[in-house]
């Protein structure tokens, strides 16, 4: 069992080291333990001067703010870890000292780091507009047409025969294979 001095103890190393600290693995289901046993301590109906539990409401509020701080100390260490795994590609300093949680959480940031940096990357690139271009196509309609839904619920058309209309590639294929629109190729133009 986990005692006040323990979490004391793991907050100082956690403050006073650049590097992510070992906590036991169920560090944080020993310490929800013993903030209920302290609790419950704290709640009892006794008298309420008594020393005993005046100490032990204490020690159970320095405890929550201890345990607090740590988190937040560790949360702060585990964003930077993933800035610099992001930034260098290595991604294992410290990964052992982790919370089985804290792993799922620095896995997630990476993802989205990384897939962030690929937006920006297709942005600079130009590769964003072209591939929104890409997933349109230019059709004529070979005869007329009722308004219908598209795949994201909005209405389209009605339209005429003759229209040149930019639709999403899947709507513009159904309409292709049911010989009610074709293809125009902007190339031979």
């Amino acid at each position: 069992m986990i005692t006040y001095n323990d979490i004391y103890e793991s907050l100082r190393k956690e403050r006073y080291s650049e590097q992510l600290q070992p906590l036991g693995k169920n560090f944080v289901s020993e310490v929800a333990g013993y903030l209920k046993e302290k609790k419950a301590i704290s709640e009892k109906s006794g008298d309420l001067f008594s020393d005993a539990i005046s100490k032990t409401k204490k020690q159970f509020e320095n405890a929550i703010s201890m345990f607090k701080e740590l988190m937040l100390r560790r949360k702060k260490k585990l964003l930077n870890l993933a800035f610099v795994a992001a930034e260098t590609g290595i991604s294992k300093r410290d990964y052992e000292n982790m919370q089985p949680f804290e792993k799922d959480v620095f896995e997630i940031i990476m993802k989205a780091m990384e897939e962030g940096d690929k937006r920006v990357a297709n942005l600079l690139s130009g590769q964003s507009e072209q591939g929104e271009e890409k997933k349109n196509k230019l059709i004529t309609f070979l005869q007329d047409t009722d308004e219908f839904l598209g795949l994201d619920g909005d209405k389209l058309g009605p339209f005429k025969k003759g229209d040149v209309v930019n639709l999403p590639s899947e709507i513009a294929n159904i309409l292709i294979v049911d010989n009610k629109a074709e293809y125009i190729n902007e190339d031979e133009e």
